[in-house]
């Protein structure tokens, strides 16, 4: 069935509702219209992603409704119906009535809900379900995504984004249904008086605060220290706000300062061209008020607070400066793992573990610490899946995790991304800083002047529409077809493409195996510590390519990586 019937049908069909047929009628450009119809809303490694409106490939109660409907047709097959799923959904349109249909739907397949009673961040959900004993989890969210977007993330049992075999058997289950009338979906009073329907909240955040409070390594020091540190804040209209500030008031944290205009939940994000912690616009406000409070840190977390962006004073300067997502997890990691070891808490076996994308100072502070080192592919469920592992198998102890893209996760209490629990960390970090007689900025140029000064960056292209996907899918081509041996006046050493599972040596052709799953991605091992990766985005209609060098100094680092961009673009554009 081409796009125009299909279209034919959402508009005719007693099924969609009277607002969604409306809707559809009141198109009149045929572009739009084929974008809408020409596909179904691709259920994804993670879940599902879009622009929210009416259509099979958009962001609606009936692509919600599928998508459901296919994750219970898997826990029936697969896992144990019993013990239900938990949902929860940020600050976006329609996340909470994504939400309801999402328990209304698993309710009709009598797999018990229990659904945040209020918008809670993606940690929490993360650490609901294994709290809970759930065999799946649903987050209504599109992260750091424009206000047009939402999206639905889907967790198993062990409290991580689902990975293999989980990923694809409920992909293959949601395109498996071939009419939405197929859907199964209740009321929720019926819901609710057959027991498959159930508020929580409260006791969840009160236990997740607990858990959270556990990972301080110094509670004497945030003691001593608290009334000098002077925190700011934004949430970015999402849902840390309530979190965070608990959080560090309960750990005896005096001075935080939320800014105002971005404290409370909003769906259009009005002071916000774009809601990502990695772009320096979204700082104004927050910096702006760490000015007038004299701010030791300036903190942001992205509407479902899974990430977190850092800026802090460099004391030479006096200005905030950018800490990238490596930076702040590096920062993290190295007090940890100095303290761990200080205070003779490091556990047995411990291990860091980090993406192929993220900086490669974490190997040179785990080779400094004795720390095993792991590298898993890019997202986050990978790092969730290792500490699954390590508790299965006994292997290591899990001290710390992080990924390039803004996230990290002390603890074990979830298995995904924590900025909430970054957040408090970093005020620990802050708090030995400020005893110590410097900044956090101070304390990183510290780590790279011992460790290496290492720099990475991304360049991201975006391909939207139809022909996006086929564009993206020809580049990759290109890179991996023919093999670059240069870029710029760097040599290739070694070419690894992780869809076939190989790492070829380039100048003595040996050929081995990766030892990860299989992935569309692109690497590329280059001389003088330097590095090329390639994947397209598993979320947004682009292809991304990320990059690393080592420098002598930080104006050294960024000179090199400003020439090692500009070769990839080289090689994009011949």
């Amino acid at each position: 069935m081409g796009y125009k019937e299909v279209y034919k049908k959402w508009t005719e069909d007693a099924y969609f509702d009277e607002a969604t047929r409306k809707e559809l009628l009141a198109l009149t450009d045929e572009t739009e219209i084929e974008d809408r119809f020409y596909k179904e809303l691709e259920f994804g490694t993670g879940g599902l992603r879009g622009v929210i409106g009416a259509g099979t490939n958009r962001m609606n109660i009936y692509t919600v409704r599928k998508a459901t409907q296919g994750l219970a047709n898997y826990i029936k097959k697969h896992g144990d119906p019993k013990r239900g799923v938990a949902i929860s959904f940020d600050c976006r349109r329609f996340s909470p009535e994504f939400a309801d249909e999402t328990a209304r739907c698993l309710a009709a397949n009598g797999i018990k809900a229990y659904v945040f009673k209020e918008l809670r961040p993606t940690p929490e959900l993360s650490y609901a379900l294994r709290k809970l004993n759930c065999v799946a989890g649903v987050m209504i969210t599109a992260s750091h995504n424009p206000p047009e977007y939402n999206g639905y993330k889907a967790y198993w049992e062990d409290g991580a984004q689902v990975t293999p075999p989980h990923d694809t058997g409920i992909i293959n289950e949601v395109k498996a249904i071939k009419d939405y009338a197929e859907v199964k979906t209740m009321s929720k009073e019926d819901a609710m008086a057959q027991g498959l329907y159930e508020i929580i909240g409260e006791e969840i955040d009160d236990t997740y605060m607990v858990e959270l409070k556990k990972q301080i390594i110094h509670p004497e020091l945030i003691k001593e220290m608290a009334k000098d540190i002077s925190v700011v804040y934004t949430p970015f209209h999402g849902t840390g706000n309530i979190p965070v500030r608990r959080v560090l008031k309960e750990l005896g944290f005096e001075n935080v300062y939320v800014v105002p205009e971005q404290e409370l939940p909003d769906p259009d994000f009005t002071t916000l061209a774009y809601p990502n912690p990695e772009d320096p616009k979204a700082f104004e406000l927050a910096l702006k008020l760490a000015k007038e409070k004299n701010a030791d840190i300036v903190m942001a977390t992205d509407p479902d607070a899974d990430r977190l962006g850092v800026y802090a004073k460099n004391s030479k300067t006096g200005e905030y400066e950018a800490f990238t997502g490596n930076m702040s997890g590096m920062l993290i990691a190295e007090y940890i793992l100095r303290e761990r070891k200080a205070t003779g808490s490091m556990p047995v076996n411990p291990a860091l573990v980090t993406t192929i994308v993220t900086t490669n100072l974490a190997h040179v502070l785990c080779k400094a610490y004795d720390i095993k080192c792991i590298e898993v592919l890019t997202g986050f469920k990978y790092i969730g899946e290792q500490i699954k592992l390590f508790e299965e198998t006994g292997s290591n102890n899990y001290v710390f995790g992080l990924e390039e893209s803004y996230g990290c996760l002390v603890g074990t209490h979830a298995r995904d991304k924590d900025a909430i629990v970054a957040v408090m960390m970093l005020c620990e970090v802050a708090a030995w800083c400020k005893k110590n007689g410097m900044t956090i900025y101070d304390q990183m140029l510290k780590i790279y002047e011992e460790y290496g000064f290492f720099k990475e960056t991304q360049y991201a292209i975006t391909m939207k529409g139809i022909d996006g996907s086929k564009e993206i899918a020809a580049l990759m081509d290109k890179f991996r077809n023919n093999t670059p041996s240069k870029f710029g006046h760097w040599d290739v050493v070694s070419f690894r493409d992780y869809e076939n599972n190989t790492i070829k040596d380039l100048k003595t052709g040996e050929v081995k195996e990766t030892g990860l799953p299989k992935s569309n991605v692109l690497y590329f091992d280059l001389t003088d510590d330097a590095w090329c990766c390639a994947r397209p985005s598993g979320t947004e209609p682009k292809i991304k390519f990320y990059m690393g060098v080592k420098g002598t100094n930080l104006e050294d680092a960024q000179a090199k990586v400003e020439e090692l961009t500009n070769a990839v673009k080289d090689i994009i554009n011949s």
